[in-house]
């Protein structure tokens, strides 16, 4: 993930710079990033970049005239109009965030009004100070370990491990948790003694010491709001989105969409129409045939005068399986499992678009959906040295859930569940987030307290544009009004949605052995595909057979201390022969012992 690097310290300048370098090179994933280096030996700061060529933070440092000052930014920015306007003045325009620099001069609080997915960096000579700060939802990540030699930072641990090889020890709490969720929670890494920075921080540094932690927001500024009334909040809600919307829309780099057959992506085309031919749009697609995503994508495309293409993850992207997998742990460090093929479909859309805006979190953020709970592994699989932490991260999610819902949504599940996924597209492209929008997320936490199921966004999108409104989502949900018909359009969906699930993922252990008796009746064809276009159950019992058994049956695999070898053995081969479902398990198994080979076995 594109971003920034560095230490503070007192140690000599060669060795600062050779430590630098290192940890420079461990994040230039791909050629066309930009980087640079900037270093001030009388304050101690050492501090590297790298960023998507024609993205907002190209072009870094920025300077004043007195060159007393720098600023060092990395990630997206969507402040209010005036602050662009009045930043503007006197600066280099060459440099599209640069109007930052000039809020700093004029407000020294000025993270504050920052709006979007941001961590940066200023030395001030005059202060004689160094300040690191990231955004009020901690989603554009910051690592960090402070040692006697200097206080090292960078968007990705493994920045850190390049110049401190001796500090990639596994955190078992962590691992536990990646176990039961498929990512790590609250400001832990994978790694014992590097964390990530807090949520709205403000860390100054004086003499390359750390001085004072300050946290600019809290979320409870906006849970103590008054609650609208449903009129108020709906108006808001829209008011919110079409002042907004436009800032996501501009940038220099071309920018596509998603497109899915859901509510989310739609609201922000109703609410903010492109011009026709102005945003490429693509929809994922799996093997077995058209998904309701690909049907409904194309349809809404075609309503807004977009082109529209399909990215199919088939064969190329099971042939390259081994390699995507490494990769997608190298990146992700233990924050998403290799079942996501969001690395692939990145790349894939990188060729349409450099940039592209994305519903995500629309759903969490307005209706509290839950993407991630504790999954509990299956039985003997663990240690039981290794169980307890496994356990411990259920309690910790427990404790977590009972916080105010949107809070769990903006606050916890997108920087701890939705990061890896982020991580993984902004190697890629430039991702610009609109769902969490400051302004927007304030409005959500004043929703009325009624108990109402209507779905806002349903309004939203009737009123931005009826045409939109009038197509059913992939679910069956919204078209022409009720009705009988509609009724049972969504009823079908659902049921086929809850059947591919049940078939792929969700099967029962004793359906598996019966499924794989008739597989040659190719039963699979009439459940898989319909909304899904991944199919890992089926994959690792057949294409990635071969790659599940080299992996997870290897001597070394067998042997971490975490795993109870029997039982990881008869795990892999009940599921290879088809007689039970182990999927989410051995997206965890791989993901833990890859974790291992790529970081802790390379060392």
């Amino acid at each position: 993930m594109p971003g920034l690097v560095g230490l503070i310290t007192r140690m000599s300048r060669p060795e600062a710079e050779l430590r630098l370098k290192k940890m420079l090179n461990a994040i230039c994933h791909e050629d066309f990033y930009s980087s640079g280096t900037w270093i001030d030996e009388s304050l101690g700061v050492y501090v590297g970049w790298t960023a998507l060529k024609g993205s907002f933070c190209e072009g870094m440092s920025i300077y004043n005239d007195k060159r007393d000052l720098c600023l060092i930014f990395s990630g997206e920015e969507y402040s209010d109009d005036r602050i662009r306007v009045r930043g503007q003045e006197s600066v280099d325009g060459s440099v599209e965030c640069a109007y930052l620099f000039r809020e700093y001069e004029r407000n020294r609080s000025f993270v504050h009004d920052l709006n979007g997915l941001f961590h940066g960096l200023i030395a001030d000579r005059e202060l004689g100070e160094v300040t690191l700060f990231n955004d009020r939802y901690g989603m554009h990540r910051l690592c960090y370990h402070q040692a006697k030699d200097g206080f090292y930072f960078g968007a990705e641990a493994k920045a850190i491990l390049a110049a401190r090889s001796e500090l990639c020890e596994i955190d078992y709490r962590s691992l536990g948790e990646f176990a039961s969720f498929s990512c790590v929670l609250e400001d832990r890494t994978i790694f014992k003694e590097i964390k990530v920075l807090p949520a709205a921080s403000v860390w100054k540094f004086k003499n390359t010491e750390l001085v004072s932690k300050s946290h600019y927001f809290e979320p409870r500024e906006w849970e103590e709001q008054v609650p609208l009334t449903p009129e108020a909040y709906y108006e808001e809600l829209r008011s919110t989105l079409i002042t907004n919307l436009p800032r996501y829309f501009a940038g220099r780099q071309r920018m596509g969409v998603a497109m899915t057959g859901g509510l989310d992506t739609r609201v922000i085309l109703a609410s903010h129409p492109p011009a026709q031919g102005s945003l490429p749009s693509y929809t994922f697609g799996g093997p077995f045939r058209e998904s309701q995503d690909v049907l409904v994508g194309r349809k809404i495309a075609g309503i807004c005068q977009q082109s529209h293409e399909v990215i199919q993850v088939g064969k190329e992207f099971l042939t390259g399986f081994p390699e995507y997998a490494q990769r997608t742990v190298f990146i992700t460090e233990g924050t998403v499992d290799v079942s996501r093929a969001d690395l692939y479909l990145s790349q894939k859309a990188r060729e349409i678009a450099p940039a592209k805006i994305v519903g995500t979190y629309g759903s969490e953020i307005v209706r509290h959906a839950v993407m991630f709970k504790p999954v509990e592994p299956p039985a003997g699989l663990l240690s039981p040295d290794f169980l307890p932490h496994v356990r411990e991260a259920a309690s910790t999610y427990a404790s977590i859930r009972r916080q105010h819902p949107v809070t769990f949504a903006a606050f916890r599940q997108s920087p701890w569940y939705h990061h890896g996924v982020l991580a993984l597209e902004q190697s890629q492209l430039t991702v610009h987030s609109p769902f969490l929008d400051n302004d927007f997320v304030r409005t959500v936490y004043r929703a009325p307290k009624s108990s109402s199921e209507e779905d806002v966004r349903l309004r939203l999108i009737m009123d931005g544009s009826p045409a939109l409104g009038r197509v059913r989502s992939d679910r069956g949900v919204g078209g022409n009004g009720g009705g009988i018909s509609s009724a049972l359009m969504h009823m079908f969906q659902e049921f086929t949605f809850k059947a591919e699930y049940a078939y792929d993922y969700g099967m029962p252990q004793p359906v598996a052995r019966i499924d794989n008796f008739f597989s040659a009746f190719r039963l699979q064809r009439l459940f898989l595909g319909r909304h899904k276009f991944l199919h890992f159950r089926v994959w690792y019992r057949d294409q990635l057979s071969n790659y599940v058994r080299q992996i997870l049956l290897d001597p070394l695999s067998l042997s971490r201390p975490y795993i109870q070898k029997e039982a990881m053995e008869s795990i892999v081969e009940n599921h290879l022969k088809g007689n039970r479902n182990y999927t989410t398990a051995i997206h965890r198994l791989l993901t833990m012992e890859l974790l291992h080979r790529t970081f802790l076995d390379a060392r």
